[in-house]
């Protein structure tokens, strides 16, 4: 396969990059393509250098099989017909196309088989909270249909880019240097020992974007008429996000069902035993591939009610490694 990666100087590039060598994905020529920033910069891949190039209009991606965008959705949107109309396979980890209705939305463990039919040769990667949720959600709808989901995300300095992670960590470093701090530029306040209840801009409902792309994708992805309730809240972690969920199902389902479900399920991993203090944790579950749950209680305030908190990586499950589950798909399904 020949592949291309746009943004390759990103967070969610140079994962896109590890995440291929590391489960062998089959690359026969790699391209990275970036801004006039980043165009020049060389990085290792399989024992060879790769120079990014500029990203422009023309055909440099004639003869790509699969191209991951993952350079904001300006980007995405002016550069989809340049990626595309030689025939590669755009997938695309920004916002822009995930509800357009002739673009499928997927998140292999729900959905693998929508990523067939694509109108206009791209495939969304959804938003990184909604994935590491409908991993999880996935297995429960099998036992009972889910009616209602309410979330609460615990979401780190990672979701904002490599640059909101440098920001933290120099926030931190002000503080015990000069004892307050100076530099505030990706957050809209101070994130070092703080936590922020609004994660992208406002709508007119008094919901974030961030809490209605969960709304929307969740129906999206999984066929539901389920409704999504989200607080979305930015916290110092560095990286991997974390979720409260609540749902309310059809019927009652027990704690030892939904915990056998959610440890037999692809992409899960159980971690859940409070007798010994056992529960996911950011700490634990950066650079892992797996969404880790524990936590999973009946809710008292509902009879169908299931709730449970979940923890993953961002960068991995939340954003790369699933445009790359993607692809592996693809290619099991006879290629591109």
């Amino acid at each position: 396969m020949n592949v291309a990666i746009v943004g390759a100087s990103g967070a969610v590039g140079q994962e896109l990059l590890r995440i291929l060598d590391q489960r062998n994905f089959p690359v026969d020529e790699l391209r990275l393509f970036g801004s006039q920033r980043s165009a020049g910069s060389r990085y290792s891949f399989r024992g060879r250098e790769v120079e990014v190039e500029l990203l422009q209009h023309g055909d440099a991606f004639r003869g790509v099989d699969i191209a991951f965008t993952s350079a904001g959705a300006g980007t995405s949107r002016e550069f989809a017909d340049t990626i595309t109309k030689h025939g590669a396979v755009m997938i695309d980890n920004s916002s822009a196309f995930r509800m357009e209705a002739d673009v499928p939305l997927v998140v292999p463990e729900c959905n693998a088989a929508d990523a067939l039919v694509r109108p206009r040769g791209i495939i969304a990667n959804p938003n990184c909270t909604t994935i590491m949720m409908v991993v999880v959600l996935q297995p429960l709808e099998q036992l009972s249909h889910i009616k209602r989901i309410h979330v609460a995300s615990y979401q780190s300095a990672s979701g904002a880019g490599a640059a909101a992670m440098q920001e933290l960590q120099q926030q931190y470093r002000e503080i015990v240097e000069e004892g307050a701090v100076r530099t505030v530029k990706k957050f809209p306040h101070q994130l070092a020992y703080n936590v922020i209840p609004q994660i992208d801009v406002f709508t007119d409902n008094g919901y974030t974007k961030e809490e209605m792309k969960m709304f929307n994708e969740t129906r999206k992805i999984m066929h539901t008429d389920a409704c999504c309730s989200a607080m979305c809240v930015r916290v110092s972690s560095l990286r991997s996000h974390s979720e409260s969920v609540w749902i309310e199902t059809e019927r009652p389902i027990g704690v030892a069902e939904a915990q056998r479900a959610i440890a037999a399920a692809p992409g899960c991993t159980l971690v859940d035993d409070p007798s010994q203090l056992l529960y996911p944790m950011p700490l634990d579950t950066a650079g892992k591939d797996d969404v880790f749950v524990g936590r999973v209680r009946q809710d008292l305030a509902n009879p169908c009610g299931l709730t449970f908190w979940l923890s993953g990586d961002q960068i991995r499950k939340g954003a790369a490694l699933n445009a790359v589950q993607i692809a592996e798909y693809l290619l099991q399904q006879g290629g591109k």
